[in-house]
């Protein structure tokens, strides 16, 4: 049997088993908002913490890391560094306090002491734009993937993949919701935990335990001696590349606190105290897989070689599948490794994608329509728009997917981090934190954050300018970093505080008051 069938067979075989869980979720599901947005809140914290790192250890950590660190070495560590240091914000300032203030989303918790039909609308927008971006990656990711299966030769498959991957996430929501959703993410964490430890496991036993050894064939076989091993080859060239390393940074410590799909997933436990330990379970599962993917990026650097994995993917996003074929050797060994690994990312992309639909149907529904027709629109009705919802984010993401073919999905989903840190963590943080935050603040937080964001990215060579942007032939590039979270996210906090103090109205004590002992204590939370 050939890579790409066994592949296809194991891929198969996943999507048949999601499918079924949706159908059985479906038959068993009350219709509710509840059990639409957070599966009736019935998850412990270990099955919680197990879908929060489903959820989170996407394409971009499987694929895209590993293969930045096998091109440019140590600059391709600061995705792992900054995915994970970025936990201990969600931790200390973000799960507990998120859960006790809110019911769905990320617009409760702002509304919760504001003027709610502003404040929704603008939570609403940033989320959808977030979760956007964050699909595309994923869409990337799968068709990369299926290029490599088909051996680089059929756009016509691939596109029909990203489509595919489209239809079957648009499925797994409209039918499923949030149960079926933390039940595919729950499975694919597992699935991913298992792969990347047997790789990892292998490159090990290959080097005989000897990591100084696996660093210095890495380093010898990328053409750059030990500057691989050092600071420099991506983020080193100007300053306009350091400028976009703090950039980065900034973003991806930042931005995991105000992720759609991950704020979501604090209100499907039952406590407060729930969400706090299921944060700790995804610590330890997310630290656990960083470090592995290390040295999965710098294995396929010493055993693969940076050339081939440019020559299968221009960057990097199938150096892992690769490993996988050379650490099983010829015939069947390789064959059934590299398949796994296939399917285990194609069952990442789509666990992923399920979350995020989810999360940006949820915006949409609860957030964008409720706010405009909350007098009169029933939970049905707001479950019904959702659903609609989904496909329609799903046709967007579909169609950006198919133009972003081409870039790094860990540098997709660094975009979409700084948006979320721009736009969403500050309004978050000051709702939470300052007494005297008002309406107006918080609307200017948003928007102050999320339109420099995404006019910056239209404007930087992500887009154009450069041969590798999206649109190479055409130029608006005036820009010149590739992230633009050094700007935007000072941005939305500044925003946010210019609109508080420039507001005609007061900030209503009493109901920051509230806000306050229900974010500690927990009391009043639903």
């Amino acid at each position: 049997m050939s890579d790409q069938t066994l592949a296809l067979v194991l891929f198969s075989l996943f999507v048949a088993a999601t499918l079924a869980i949706t159908t059985w979720v479906s038959r068993n599901r009350h219709g509710s908002a509840e059990e639409f947005y957070a599966g009736g809140r019935l998850f412990s914290p270990l099955e919680n913490g197990f879908a929060i790192a489903g959820d989170y250890m996407s394409a971009a950590s499987f694929l895209g890391i590993s293969g930045l660190i096998a091109l440019f070495g140590y600059d391709g560590l600061l995705y792992s560094v900054g995915f994970l240091v970025a936990w201990l914000v969600v931790l200390f300032l973000v799960a507990e306090l998120v859960r006790n203030c809110g019911r769905f989303t990320l617009a409760d918790v702002v509304a919760a002491r504001m003027r709610e039909r502003p404040v929704r609308i603008a939570a609403g927008t940033s989320s959808v734009a977030v979760s956007v971006l964050y699909l595309v990656a994923q869409m990337v990711g799968a068709g990369s993937l299926v290029a490599l299966l088909l051996g680089g030769t059929s756009g016509a498959a691939r596109a029909w993949t990203v489509i595919g991957v489209g239809a079957l996430m648009v499925v797994y929501v409209s039918f499923g919701g949030m149960r079926a959703t933390t039940w595919i993410q729950i499975v694919k964490a597992v699935l991913l935990m298992g792969g990347a430890v047997a790789l990892t496991v292998l490159v090990l036993v290959r080097f005989h335990g000897n990591v100084n050894e696996l660093l210095l064939t890495a380093a010898d076989r990328s053409g750059h001696g030990r500057a691989f091993l050092g600071p420099g080859l991506k983020y080193g060239s100007g300053w306009t590349a350091r400028l976009d390393f703090i950039s980065l940074g900034l973003a991806l410590v930042l931005g995991t606190g105000g992720l759609p799909h991950i704020l979501c997933r604090f209100y499907t436990v039952p406590t407060a105290r729930a969400a706090r330990r299921s944060v700790v379970w995804a610590i330890a599962l997310i630290g656990g897989f960083y470090l592995m993917t290390i040295v999965l990026g710098f294995g396929a650097a010493a055993l693969v070689g940076p050339e081939s994995v440019k020559a299968s993917n221009a960057s990097g996003n199938t150096a892992v599948p690769l490993l996988a074929k050379f650490l099983g050797g010829e015939g069947m060994g390789g064959t059934l490794l590299f398949s796994f690994v296939a399917a285990v990312a194609f069952a990442t992309i789509l666990a992923v994608v399920a979350g995020i639909t989810l999360a940006s149907s949820a915006s949409v529904a609860h957030d964008l329509y409720a706010s405009l027709k909350r007098r009169r629109a029933k939970q049905r009705s707001e479950v019904t728009v959702a659903r609609t919802a989904a496909v329609g984010i799903g046709v967007v993401a579909i169609g950006l997917g198919l133009i972003a073919q081409d870039l790094n999905v860990a540098f997709l989903v660094g975009l979409a981090f700084a948006v979320a840190a721009s736009a969403n963590l500050p309004v978050l943080l000051y709702s939470l934190f300052w007494r005297g935050f008002t309406t107006r603040g918080a609307v200017w937080s948003v928007y102050g954050g999320l339109v420099p964001a995404v006019v910056l990215v239209v404007l930087s060579p992500v887009v154009s300018g450069s041969p590798d942007s999206l649109f190479p032939w055409l130029d608006l590039q005036y820009f010149p970093l590739q992230n633009p979270g050094i700007v935007s996210i000072p941005l939305g906090f500044l925003a946010g505080w210019l609109g508080t103090v420039t507001s005609p109205d007061s900030a209503d004590d009493d109901a920051y008051a509230e806000t306050e002992v229900r974010s500690l204590t927990g009391a009043g939370a639903v």
